[in-house]
């Protein structure tokens, strides 16, 4: 019997710690049963719903996401809004995004950035499609942006340096360029200043008009473009993707040679473009979104730039407009779109 009563002794200490144990486990069992969290993202995007570009981007982003394990309608809620490259529009949605209190908001173009900014200084902001977001206010610095705002830059002013060489290697006559960019925006400003530096070192006079207005593009090229050697080059905003497949219409109408900052603008039927990858930063900008849903701080991560830019010829265009494409751009290029047979 004693040994009988030792043996339960030790029994019953064993037994205690591990109901001690167990208990302990119950809540941790219970937290792990539960759903995940659901997390609200915002988006604002600089084109309209209608545009096919918009499929092709929102598509690109919930790849991105289902890949690092958002999953939409599981643990995962999207609200849209598109801004259509119209200032009124961007206010409006920033404050309707802002006031749903979505654990983070992403924004294509500065001017969507800027009008969140004023709403809401606590809400995780990741932009896209920005250029030069240091000195038009956005952040503090790239490598350390501070505040709620971060993102992935479009581009260097430098890239748009680029765009007065190809139109003078695609077309060597030309001596006039007009240049289609947004007013409004310091990007707008930035890219004809890097223009017109380096116009007089390839013969050209510069001539700007703004990009917003459907009804001032018109105006202009058809006025402009009556005289010899002209050609266009589009900038880069929200305005002249929401107008391209006017520039890309006009173009063909008056047979002027022109560049543009994207590739969409020459799948669409545009002559010639260089400029970053439009889709992959959709894809790419994910990583920060993850991060950031998972704790991080958006002032702790740097600003990063775009790594692959690319060269886009159609030569059916070209053909139609009666340009001829010289070997050593299409040698370069990335994608040429053949000629109709």
């Amino acid at each position: 019997m004693p040994v009988l009563g030792l043996g339960s002794s030790m029994r019953r200490r064993d037994f205690i710690p591990l109901i001690g144990g167990a208990v302990a486990a119950w809540p941790l069992m219970a937290r792990a049963q539960q759903p995940e969290q659901t997390r609200r993202i915002g988006v604002l995007m600089n084109t309209s719903e209608k545009d096919p570009q918009s499929a092709v981007r929102v598509s690109a982003l919930v790849r991105g996401l289902e890949e690092r394990g958002w999953i939409l309608g599981s643990n995962m809620q999207i609200d849209y809004r598109w801004g259509a490259g119209n200032s009124s529009l961007y206010r409006k949605y920033a404050a309707e995004l802002a006031a749903l209190a979505p654990n983070l908001i992403l924004v294509v173009g500065g001017t969507g950035v800027g009008e969140l900014q004023r709403v809401t200084q606590t809400i995780p902001i990741v932009f896209m499609g920005v250029t030069d977001p240091v000195n038009r206010g956005l952040i503090e610095s790239l490598a350390r942006p501070g505040g709620n705002t971060t993102g992935f830059i479009e581009y260097e002013f430098g890239l748009s340096a680029k765009w007065p060489e190809l139109l003078k290697q695609i077309a060597p006559s030309v001596s006039r360029v007009i240049v289609a960019r947004d007013a409004s925006e310091s990007s707008g400003i930035g890219q004809l200043t890097a223009i017109q530096t380096v116009a007089p070192s390839f013969g050209v006079d510069v001539t700007p008009f703004d990009s917003r207005d459907a009804k001032e593009i018109e105006r202009t090229l058809t006025q402009v473009t009556h005289g010899p050697n002209v050609g266009l080059i589009v900038t880069l905003s929200g305005s002249a993707i929401a107008n391209r497949k006017l520039f890309i219409t006009l173009a063909a109408r008056y047979k002027v040679p022109a560049v543009y900052p994207a590739r969409y603008f020459v799948t669409d039927g545009g002559l010639v473009s260089y400029g970053p990858d439009p889709i992959h930063p959709f894809r790419v900008v994910a990583s920060y979104v993850d991060r950031i849903l998972k704790g991080e701080k958006p002032a702790d991560l740097p600003v990063q730039a775009p790594t692959k830019y690319e060269l886009v010829v159609n030569l059916r265009t070209a053909k139609a407009i009666g340009v001829t494409i010289p070997q050593s751009v299409l040698v370069r290029a990335d994608e040429v779109i053949e000629e109709q047979t």
